[in-house]
């Protein structure tokens, strides 16, 4: 599977080179050139990451970011001139994935973006996981249970991914918020609680209980006898 990666960047020249370069590298890349309504193209291309530069027609990147925030998840990679201390925490505390400056190093961008992809989308080593009968589709996002779907978000999709690797022992809890969040200072630890809290609401919801079992001042386990509602 090709990972679709878009170039939010208004130098035409840029745009050339970062998509070349991109679709020489096993990507599929696409540019938007109509900026009053790339939020639009974002929701219509659902690319799997987004190289977006701050300084653009109308709206700067740091609102397009805290836009796209609003409905997804998608790693995103700021790629600017821009390159004040200022400039880095505004796009890390807006959302951003990661802070590449102009003229950027070749080498150390594709290699953010392979890091941020593998990260965001362990789908790619293989196509699902199972344990007691709740199947994890990787490249669709979605948990089944005796033919019964629901769709996960990205987050909800890396926690169940490291549960599942790591099946019938404790997943401590600041394990799994540095595999997720990178361990961010800014990352509340409740934001796990509140990420395992609508994962379970789900699994409920196609009729398995009791699947993530919590360790009182440790972390979650799964792989224990659960109980199902089929």
């Amino acid at each position: 599977m090709k990972h679709r990666i878009l170039i939010i960047e208004d130098d035409t020249v840029i745009q050339a080179q970062l998509k070349t370069l991109l679709d020489g590298n096993g990507y599929e890349a696409e540019v938007i050139n109509d900026f009053p309504v790339s939020i639009e193209q974002v929701k219509s291309i659902q690319p799997h990451l987004i190289l977006l530069d701050i300084k653009l027609p109308g709206s700067d990147g740091f609102v397009v970011c805290s836009q796209i925030r609003a409905f997804s998840n998608v790693p995103i990679i700021f790629v600017t001139s821009c390159n004040t201390d200022m400039d880095e925490l505004n796009s890390i505390m807006l959302g951003g994935d990661a802070f590449v400056t102009k003229p950027y190093n070749i080498a150390i961008l594709l290699a953010k973006i392979a890091s941020l992809l593998k990260r965001a989308y362990p789908a790619t080593e293989q196509e699902a996981l199972s344990c007691h009968g709740v199947v994890l589709h990787l490249e669709s996002g979605k948990i089944e249970y005796a033919g019964r779907q629901t769709d996960l978000t990205k987050n909800e999709l890396k926690i169940m991914y490291y549960l599942f690797k790591h099946a019938g022992t404790i997943c401590l809890r600041g394990d799994i918020v540095e595999y997720l969040w990178d361990n961010r200072l800014y990352v509340d630890d409740n934001a796990l609680s509140v990420n395992i809290g609508r994962i379970r609401e789900k699994l409920s919801g196609i009729g398995v209980r009791d699947f993530i079992k919590t360790k009182h001042r440790q972390g979650y386990i799964i792989g224990t006898e659960n109980e199902t509602d089929i």
